[in-house]
């Protein structure tokens, strides 16, 4: 038995990435149902091998009386070793992952031996199509996916294809915890502490309409387009209204994953009227919910996007959003289709990248990409970059700074609203209970794997893709023929 040690407390589940904080949620939020061993995983963990017992911390935060939560912390993933000693050690129910499947092939690997004896569960998420075929092993060596955005759950089911129904497939967005994100306004207790964070971030500049963008500087989160993006907003409106606008930019400025933000600015922006701000301390969360309430708009325009959980905190903070359609962002901002209803996705209508549907929840400017471009690794062979134009962002954000203060205020309403409500599931509330529901029918359901099977030797199935790759011009084709037929 690993020795543990109490004196660490909640430091020890208290990262700041956007895995550490849904894990952390999902732990908190279901300590009454579950157990919990947490391989507390970082680049270079300064707890490495080393076990916490959080469980008192735990019982505080929730007022439970039995919960039994550990963490041990470990350089990277973890190995085969670790997963072996752990299973004999403590004998878990079930072994649950999640995020990029390339973190996990070591635990594929072992699938068999594993699943042999317990279920293995996958929080699982897939940025963009095409159809990652090449993810089909992974997706096979699991009981329960649990899918974070619409559009992975469809990837899971395509992937899949006969296999599919074998599996347990569930929808189960992130989730935001509404006590710990929600709106602060004028007359709320907060208010005060909500204008000193303001003025200190701004210097005592006299600032009326703030753009946010909270998000990693790295390539994919294009953080170089959004600095233009703002450039040439404040080049839509002139100089004299730029002076009381400010971009605000929750990220490392230089990054070798990223760019040299400091050096985009210098070159793009005239600092005499065009303010763009770095926030670069670590945020405690209420430090994360004044952020968030000193905007008027959240944007996020990342290429590759499985989810976008910047963006649910702007809304939980009651506050509007500008985001790129594609990916889990997608979800977020409710796309209707001719139904009337929140659109799902099918094999014949796989994403809405292609703008196949425009109107959406009146907390949302939705960019539609302007450029699909295929891209790769020899671990991801292709997926596709979907790229925003600047100029299409900078108009999105007009729209945004032209309304009515009293406009933004209540489309930002609307979005915590329905992202607090049953059917977004959005909140950390409903994740953790859709998890326990997905978790409870998996253990219902599984049967171990037998150590072995026979398999006669056959040639490799091509692997093609089954999803349309054109499917909106359908629809065009559509609305061409209507148009001559009632011109005719």
């Amino acid at each position: 038995m690993l020795p543990l040690e109490k004196s660490r407390g909640r430091k020890a589940i208290r990262m700041h990435s956007g895995i550490a904080t849904m894990a952390r949620e999902i732990v908190i939020g279901t300590a009454h149902h579950f157990n919990w061993l947490n391989v507390g995983a970082a680049i270079n963990h300064p707890d490495n091998g080393k076990g916490f017992d959080l469980s008192n911390d735990i019982n505080v935060l929730t007022g439970l009386e039995d919960s039994w939560v550990r963490v041990i912390g470990s350089n990277g993933y973890g190995d085969a070793n670790l997963i072996r000693g752990l299973m004999k050690q403590e004998k878990p129910d079930a072994i649950f992952i999640f995020t990029d499947p390339r973190y996990w092939v070591w635990l594929f690997e072992l699938e068999r031996e594993i699943r042999n004896q317990i279920p293995i569960y996958y929080l699982n998420i897939w940025d963009d199509l095409p159809t990652p075929l090449y993810n089909k092993p992974y997706y096979e060596s699991c009981d329960l996916l649990m899918a974070i955005s619409k559009q992975t759950k469809n990837i899971n089911e395509i992937v899949l294809g006969e296999e599919a129904k074998n599996k347990i497939i569930k929808y189960v967005p992130h989730g935001i915890n509404e006590n710990h994100f929600f709106p602060i306004r004028e007359g709320h207790e907060n208010f005060e502490l909500l204008k000193e964070f303001k003025s200190k971030m701004f210097g005592g500049k006299d600032i009326e309409f703030v753009v946010l963008f909270n998000s990693r500087n790295i390539r994919r989160k294009s953080p170089g387009d959004v600095i233009l993006s703002y450039k040439l907003f404040c080049d839509k409106i002139g100089k004299e209204a730029s002076k009381k606008c400010a971009l605000v930019m929750h990220t490392q400025a230089v990054d070798d994953n990223g760019t040299d933000l400091y050096a985009v600015r210098e070159a793009l922006c005239d600092e005499s009227y065009i303010n763009v701000f770095f926030s670069q301390d670590k945020l405690e969360t209420p430090q994360m919910n004044l952020l968030c309430n000193i905007a008027d708009v959240g944007l996020l325009i990342t290429s590759n996007e499985g989810w976008g959980l910047s963006l649910t905190e702007t809304m939980m903070s009651g506050r509007m959003i500008i985001a790129n359609v594609t990916g889990g962002m997608q979800d977020q901002m409710r796309f209707e289709g001719n139904d009337g209803k929140w659109i799902d996705f099918t094999p014949d209508f796989p994403s809405n990248h292609r703008g196949t549907f425009k109107k959406c929840g009146k907390w949302a400017i939705p960019v539609f990409p302007s450029n699909l471009s295929l891209v790769g690794s020899p671990s991801t062979p292709y997926i596709f970059d979907d790229r925003c134009s600047p100029e299409d962002v900078a108009d999105a954000i007009n729209e945004v700074y032209h309304m009515d203060k009293e406009e933004r205020e209540r489309r930002g309403l609307l979005a915590r609203e329905w992202v607090t409500s049953n059917e977004s599931g959005m909140s950390a509330r409903q994740m953790c209970e859709n998890i326990i529901e997905s978790m409870d029918e998996a253990f219902e359901k599984f049967v171990p794997r037998p150590r072995f099977e026979l398999h006669k030797i056959t040639d490799r199935p091509k692997k093609r893709l089954t999803h349309k790759l054109q499917y909106w011009l359908f629809i065009l084709v559509f609305l061409l023929v209507f148009y001559f037929t009632s011109y005719l």
